[in-house]
């Protein structure tokens, strides 16, 4: 028995239970595309698979449709994958585990991948219907959209008749997105040295203690960064610095974060430090806690800072000057809303979010995600960031750019949208930019002349383990789907 038969549109739901059983984190979409090219040739589709595992699948206009002019339904394959700490799930072969709760369809102890999930989902249960009115369509599904969009960067969309693209990679009903950030990833190395806890004068007899910030809110580096909620990674990085101006220790290792696109909920890190110093820097880590509980208190209820002593291992240890260009190139580093928007009221024009570090081998790296609606702008943060990491002696590289979506006074699709969402919800849609990527930039780089609107069902805390999706909202926005196909 499935987890999602009782729910409707029933054949949408079908389809979304089918995706979230096959493993689609992103870089993890070999069966994914498998399993999309084969539903086309099981139905005759005319459908292409490219080396980058894109799949594009086409469907013939339904009867009297046949002079209408084609539209592309487009959205991602791949999930931002994540889960939490006690989640037992191997996210890169086991299916998520869906639970349905009131109105919610949520997956236990991992993210849902509604984004983008649903919007696939969707373009199924057309693609499988014969009794739905729609002009041609040319459904476009891109792989590695979290991670830069990679997909959609090297898709060939040559052979498309459509010049109308409806982007399903919304997340919030009722508001029509009409253009977007462009963004790139940013990789720092900064190179650490390492010594024998023996060698350390300073220190005689010593102890490895665990220090882990976490219990914060996380979500999406786009859409929520305007929230200011708090990043792990910084608060372990300024709570290290702060401990170490008053006990002196050694970095053993340090890390955090999961996704450079998501805001890192969770970070650690094992220091070395002598035993006759070990209260007063437990004691100092409690005091800063309290200030940062706090500091956060009204939008980060479930903040901790934690320190555990963990077994002695003999393992070699940062020397100091490398302790100390690390947690000094944390606090410096630039993180959350670096600018907002002169013309649009409260929207967030440039932004930087420290995604994941980690300690690989003889270095530290620091993975950031970078956004602005200002190409300019986008250049000059990485720029600001780049030169950070020289100054710490390191090096960074950037990868994953791609162009920000440009707003069309003129969209014949955008007017058509709101005068059929005004007809069926007798309220007004918003039309709104967004501080995040989607894929229209790239687009319509591909494609001149496209017109294009994204739009989507109600989904909460997208790329964290407590994504949830509106049952109600993903069935309003299916009947809104159908509507402007019909209506073309």
């Amino acid at each position: 028995m499935s987890v999602l038969e009782n729910l409707e549109p029933k054949k949408v739901f079908y389809y979304f239970e089918r995706l979230c059983n096959i493993p689609h984190g992103s870089g993890n979409l070999d069966g994914i595309s498998s399993y999309l090219a084969g539903f086309a040739q099981e139905r005759g589709l005319f459908h292409i698979r490219d080396a980058h595992n894109n799949i594009i699948i086409v469907k013939e206009a339904s009867a009297g449709y046949e002079k209408t002019a084609p539209i592309i339904l487009q959205g991602h394959m791949d999930m931002v994958a994540v889960k939490k700490s006690d989640c037992d799930i191997d996210l890169a072969k086991d299916p998520l585990r869906l639970k349905v709760e009131g109105d919610f369809v949520y997956a236990e102890g991992t993210s849902l991948g509604g984004d983008d999930g649903i919007a696939v989902a969707y373009m199924l249960a057309l693609l499988d219907s014969d009794d739905i009115d729609h002009p041609r369509i040319e459904a476009v599904i891109t792989t590695d959209e979290e991670t830069g969009m990679e997909g959609a960067t090297a898709i060939d969309l040559s052979m498309l008749r459509a010049k109308r693209m409806l982007n399903i990679d919304s997340e919030e009903e009722g508001i029509l997105l009409t253009s977007c950030a462009g963004g790139m990833r940013t990789d720092c190395h900064i190179p650490v040295q390492f010594v024998q806890p023996v060698q350390i004068e300073a220190i005689q007899n010593g102890s490895y203690l665990e220090v882990t910030a976490g219990g914060l809110l996380g979500g999406h580096s786009g859409t929520e960064i305007n929230k200011e909620r708090a990043n792990a990674i910084k608060l372990l990085g300024l709570t290290l610095q702060q401990a170490k101006n008053s006990v002196s220790f050694h970095l053993v290792q340090i890390g955090g974060g999961e996704k450079d696109n998501a805001i890192p909920r969770q970070a650690g890190a094992v220091v070395y430090i002598e035993d006759g110093k070990k209260d007063a820097f437990i004691e100092k880590i409690k005091e800063i806690e309290r200030a940062e509980q706090k500091e956060n208190q009204s939008k980060e209820q479930g903040l901790f800072i934690r320190v555990e002593k963990i077994a002695d291992s003999g393992q070699c240890v940062f020397d100091s000057d490398s302790t100390e260009r690390i947690l000094s190139f944390l606090t410096l580093f630039p993180n959350g809303v670096m600018a907002m928007s002169a013309d649009l009221d409260g929207l967030v024009e440039t932004s930087l979010n420290l995604g994941i570090l980690k300690t690989c081998g003889q270095e530290v790296t620091a993975s950031t995600a970078i956004r602005s609606a200002v190409e300019s702008a986008k250049h000059k943060v990485n720029l600001q960031v780049q030169t950070l990491t020289k100054l710490f002696g390191g090096s960074a590289e950037t990868h994953g750019e791609y162009p920000g979506w440009q707003y069309d006074p003129d969209s014949r699709l955008r007017a058509e949208m709101v005068r059929i969402y005004k007809e069926m919800f007798g309220k007004d849609v918003q039309v709104e930019a967004l501080h995040a990527g989607l894929e229209c930039g790239i687009m319509t780089a591909k494609i001149p002349g496209l017109d294009c609107v994204s739009f989507g069902p109600n989904i909460y805390n997208i790329h964290t383990t407590e994504e949830r999706l509106s049952i109600s909202s993903a069935a309003r926005m299916w009947k809104y789907l159908l509507e402007i196909l019909k209506q073309q």
